[in-house]
This record gives structure tokens, sequence and C-alpha cells, in this order.
């Protein structure tokens, strides 16, 4: 009977609590693990105090088989990951003389001096073995307590990633002999809500059991995580490539990309594909949504460039639209945002241009709600999407999602 291994990762540092750095230890961690067909099912963050970091590996002792602990070896006074294991089990630290000689080379290549708080990081639990950390000073340990693998890496992403892939991934597939491995993708959609995705799905959710879909609220929209195991890779590739042609047929009018693709990169192909240029006029988004499409590799190629038209003098200045104009129908309105992107088109040369104009709050203007939006696309001497739409939130919100509204009405049209 094969053992399902029940694998928990434990993170010290204070400064995961202050938000000052994200945990993406623990995320990689996870995906490499489920390759394993290892299940994590505790992810915990602890902080700088010796007691609670006692605490928290004798709760991981309590209920894991495998516990993985990243940080708190380094060389300064609140590195407290050997001291709280230390407290836990009893076991002495000892000086790993390799590591040390290491320590005490680096050093004298460099024509530096050592200070002595740095022998901390050639120390290891006696009888553990040492993990040899060929991208850093700190060595990684693995310890077998009460019948509980321990692994301590050191908390810097690069070194964890090198013992790991060199010395963690042998241990744990000799461990487990691969005997389940998992593979997942993610769908994303954008142009639908989660409450009507899950309606949509809602019986397959229900009767779900291998693969699992999990939909998911994210900044971009909507995503679906679909995870599948199986004795190989190819069987679980297949269980989740069936599933995802299942959920597409229900809703991939909405579904833009997969995994690690961005709507940005979706419009950046699209427009790609159809050899064309886009430009684009901001008014109430300020330029983000310039922003976010140049993040995206390939923008270069496609992108003529922006016009941050904010106030109404530049609107006149830059766009050509006049007082009179401007007067009868308003810099908040549909009329202002299809003029703008006609007359963007023909500032920047080019056959696409998008427009925002809006409020973005605190206050009314011209007499329309705080969140209403306009949106217009203009495509070789015509409008071909004019829209109105009220966004909630908060200032940053509504500029935030109305240009995410944006690059959803370019996929719309370009696909």
């Amino acid at each position: 009977m094969t053992k399902n291994y029940q694998a928990e990762i434990v993170a010290v540092g204070t400064e995961l609590l202050l938000g000052q750095i994200a945990n993406t230890n623990a995320e990689w961690l996870s995906e490499q693990l489920a390759t394993y067909g290892i299940n994590v099912y505790n992810h915990t963050v602890v902080g700088d105090n010796l007691d609670r970091v006692e605490q928290a590996f004798r709760l991981a002792q309590s209920r894991s088989d495998i516990v993985i602990v990243t940080g708190g070896l380094g060389p300064t006074e609140d590195d407290l990951t050997r001291e709280g294991f230390e407290q836990l089990t009893g076991l002495e630290i000892i000086e790993d003389t390799t590591t040390m000689d290491k320590i005490e080379s680096y050093y004298k290549e460099r024509n530096r001096t050592m200070t002595p708080n740095n022998r901390k990081q050639a120390r290891v639990f006696e009888g553990a073995r040492v993990l040899k950390n060929n991208a850093g000073m700190a060595p990684g340990m693995y310890v077998d307590y009460q019948d509980v693998h321990w692994f301590f890496l050191p908390g810097v992403p690069r070194e964890m990633k090198q013992i790991s892939t060199e010395e963690l991934f042998p241990f744990l597939e000799n461990l487990t002999g691969k005997q389940q491995v998992i593979q997942s993708t993610v769908l994303k959609f954008i142009g639908i809500g989660e409450s009507n995705l899950e309606h949509e799905l809602s019986d397959m959710i229900h009767e779900q059991t291998n693969p699992t879909i999990a939909p998911l609220a994210q900044d971009q929209g909507v995503v679906i995580r679909v995870t599948a195991s199986a004795s190989s890779k190819e069987e679980a590739q297949k269980l989740v490539a069936d599933k995802k042609q299942e959920i597409l047929a229900r809703i991939g009018e909405y579904c833009f990309g997969e995994d690690e693709q961005t709507i940005e990169n979706k419009v950046i192909e699209l427009l790609a594909e159809k050899d064309k240029t886009i430009g684009a006029a901001e008014s109430l988004t300020g330029g983000l949504f310039s922003s976010n499409l140049v993040s995206a590799a390939g923008a270069s190629s496609v992108f003529a460039g922006s016009l941050i038209t904010y106030q109404t003098s530049v609107k006149e200045s830059l766009l050509g639209l006049s007082p009179e104009w401007i007067a009868k129908y308003g810099v908040v309105s549909k009329e202002c945002a299809e003029a703008m992107a006609e007359q963007t088109a023909r500032k920047l040369n080019t056959p696409i241009a998008i427009s925002f104009t809006g409020v973005a709050g605190p206050d009314k203007q011209e007499g329309q709600p705080v969140g209403q939006v306009y949106i217009a696309i203009y495509d070789e001497g015509k409008i071909v999407d004019s829209s109105s739409i009220l966004l909630a939130g908060n200032r940053n919100n509504i500029r935030e999602r109305a240009a995410l509204k944006g690059f959803e009405l370019l996929y719309q049209y370009l696909k």
C-alpha cells in the first residue's frame, strides 16, 4: 500500500509577516512538490521569535510527514531556525568543518575580514545530512526526527531553489517513487463574473472527483484551476486536457488564455496577427492602460504610443476638440470617447485607437456619477465599439477596472 505523504512548508521571517516581501518560496515549493504526488496541506509563516518558531515546529511535527523550513539560517541574531528545532528535539548543534572552510575561503579570496557571526552559518544538527549550497553560504540540512522528514533550506530564493533541485527533489523522488503525479493548468476568463462562471459549471463542480475544478477570482478576471492526479505525467495531462475541453465547450468564448498568459499578451498577439498597430487616448486612466500594455513583451511591435489628455484644455490642444464642441457634449460622454479615439488614430497614424474618459472620483463631474466610464475603439475609419459602463470602488479601483475593461473590449473585438 502506497503512503500518502502529507507535507508542510514553514517560512521563518518577520519580514514575511510585515508584508515587506512575498512568500514566493512556498508557492514555488508547492508547485514542485505536486509533481512528486506530495500534497502540501499547510503553509505556515512565523516571525523571528524563538518560542513561536518552536511552537510552529511542534505543530508541524504533530501533523505532517514532510516539513520543509525556509529561512532563519543566516548569521544574525534573529536567525533562529536552528535554535527553534533544537528546543523541540534536543539535538546538538555542531560546526560543519566543510562549510566553515568554504566560508573562510570566500572571505580570504576577496581579501575581506570575516566577522565572527558568520560562523553561525556553518552550524548544523549533529547527525544531519548536510545539503550543499552552491549558490550561497549556509547549507541546507535533512533530519529524520521521529519518522518525520525535516528539510531546512535558506530563505534566499536562488539558494533555496538550487538546494531543492540538487538535493531535496532527488530525495523525495526516491522516497515516494513518484507513485502519483499531479498536473494542473489554469484557464483564464474575462467578461464573465465568478458567480456566473460557477453557475455555468455548477454540475461539473458539484460532481468533481479527479480532475478537480477550482474557480478563483483574480485581478484580471476569473481563473479556473484544473488539477488531476494519476500514476504518470501523460495520464494526468490527458485528464486535465479532457476536462479543459469540457469546460471550454460551455464558456470558451470568455477564455483568453492559460497559465502565465495575460490579457495584455493576448491583445498584443491578436494585433500582431492582424498586422495592426494601436494608439491610446487616456483621460481618467491617466496612462494606466498604456503602462499595462507596454509591460508585456512584444508591445513595441504593435503599440504606437498614447496621449494622456487629462485636462479639458489638453483635449482641446492635442486632440483638436473645440470648446464649443465640448460645451455641447461634455468631456464625460460617449461622444467625447469616440472623438478621442478617432483623433488619436489620426494623430498617431494608427489604424486602431482606444480611448478612456469618465469620472474616477471622489466627486461627480458634469452631473455624471463617480464610476461612470466611456470607452471607444476606432478602427480603419469607423467606431467599432462604444461602451458606457458604471464601475464601483475607490478612485484607483475604478481606474484599474476601466483599463482592464479596455483590454476586454479590445480582445472581444480583435478575436
